[in-house]
């Protein structure tokens, strides 16, 4: 019977709390790390902003908390959840198909308390290394607790500690770092109050772009969404009487104006950045084995394991546009399975083979780095996780489903949540 290894799992957020729990099943010994005093992670709603809103000083003090206090799920709860313990069916005061962040962060609560995972997590244990050590094959981990630094050796690590935290601020714009007007990125949009009576610009084309836009328009005199596309024209968005959509600006001026591409100009009081984050994972040491470069964590078998460190080092949740609970909770169980003995990977020289075809498809098919880990709106990858693990594919009927969900979200962005009707749906157990 294989030995069960001591196994530290970085942020308690939804990717670390399935990890912990697949590990834990497996019989590891599992250690969750939190920096905050609460589980959640990105759902955990926190009104404090950060001294630099931009956030590009590298010494502010960090506010993880990144959502809005309007904020609701993108994505409908028949698709939200784990295999065995879905958001379907459970209500917390909010029972809408789309459900505000409070009645997620619940579920995902309530998730921890029911199997067992509250008691693995250390709160207030923020970790600042984790480096592999040279002699043994095993990790130091470091962390803080009310300033007090601790370590300890693990025989394991899973990264779990999200991507929605280091803002990527569109900083190329001519001019934008000497404009004097306000700006800030996203992850310090709160409440839309302070943009009362004000012309605001939102740089970006993404869900945070369309919401933020959507809730100034009700107290902002002007709102200016600028997009990078270069299909935009510029026009005024139906149902909006002051929102204006815009191609991309082509540079702002110390008088407070934004001039963009579209050759058209206005005065503006604040500029908002909803631009994405930078993947960040500070306190990974590896020596050179694993670099993060434009939201790309290389290499990665299977966005999990760095192939020199497989499996004693992996990573859950660095996937992006796409669904999120299904394909982490696969991930998980492979891991765990992996440093169990109970499935076998690919020799390392296999891994790296497969990771360099990756890269090299990917530039033939002229799609960039930053979209290494994006699964694309597609149900390929959660069929090959199934396959690794040797368990029955994900049923038809969600598959279908969230295809349905996918098509009107592309197409009615700004209504889907309020007219997307559907079955129900409750997944099968995998």
């Amino acid at each position: 019977m294989p030995t069960p290894l001591k196994v530290a799992v970085i942020g308690a957020g939804l990717s670390g709390l399935i990890a912990g729990r697949e590990l834990e099943r497996e019989s590891h010994e599992v250690v969750v790390f939190e920096k905050s005093h609460r589980l959640g992670g990105v759902w955990v709603y926190d009104p404090r902003t950060e001294s630099d809103l931009l956030g590009i000083d590298p010494d502010r003090e960090i506010v993880h908390g990144t959502i809005y206090k309007s904020l609701r799920t993108n994505s409908p709860r028949q698709i939200m959840g784990f295999s065995d313990y879905m958001f379907e069916g459970k209500e917390y005061g909010d029972p809408r198909m789309f459900p505000g962040h409070q009645e997620f962060l619940s579920y995902l609560e309530d998730f921890a308390k029911k199997f067992g995972v509250t008691k693995l997590i250390r709160f207030n244990s923020e970790v600042t290394r984790v480096e592999l050590l040279d002699s043994t094959n095993e990790f130091v981990v470091e962390w803080k607790t009310k300033g007090v630094s601790s370590s300890e050796v693990f025989d394991a690590v899973v990264v779990c500690n999200g991507h929605n935290s280091q803002p990527r601020a569109a900083l190329d714009i001519p001019g934008i770092l000497e404009w004097p007007k306000k700006q800030l990125h996203a992850h310090n949009y709160r409440v839309p109050e302070p943009f009362q009576d004000q012309v605001v610009v939102i740089i970006g084309n993404e869900s945070s772009a369309y919401d933020i836009s959507r809730e100034l328009s009700t107290v902002a005199k002007e709102v200016h969404l600028s997009s990078r596309s270069p299909n935009v024209k510029v026009s005024k968005l139906e149902k909006y009487n002051n929102i204006w959509q815009h191609s991309k600006i082509d540079r702002v001026f110390k008088d407070g104006i934004v001039k963009f591409q579209d050759e058209v100009s206005i005065k503006a009081d604040a500029i908002i950045h909803c631009t994405g984050y930078e993947f960040y994972i500070p306190f990974l040491k590896t020596h050179g084995i694993v670099t993060i470069e434009d939201k790309c964590v290389s290499p990665t078998y299977g966005n999990v394991f760095p192939p020199q460190l497989a499996p004693r080092l992996s990573f859950v949740g660095l996937f992006h546009k796409g669904m999120t609970f299904l394909p982490a909770e696969l991930q998980s169980k492979w891991i765990a399975r992996a440093l169990s003995g109970k499935i076998s990977l690919p020799s390392e020289t296999e891994m790296l083979d497969n990771v360099e075809q990756v890269y090299r498809e990917m530039e033939e098919k002229g799609i960039p780095k930053s979209y290494t880990h994006s699964l694309n709106f597609q149900m390929d990858y959660m069929d090959w996780l199934s396959d690794q693990l040797g368990i029955t594919r994900p049923p038809q009927k969600l598959k279908d489903f969230y295809a349905r969900f996918i098509e009107r979200f592309l197409y009615d962005h700004e209504g889907f949540q309020e007219t997307f009707k559907e079955d129900l749906l409750i997944c099968d157990e995998m």
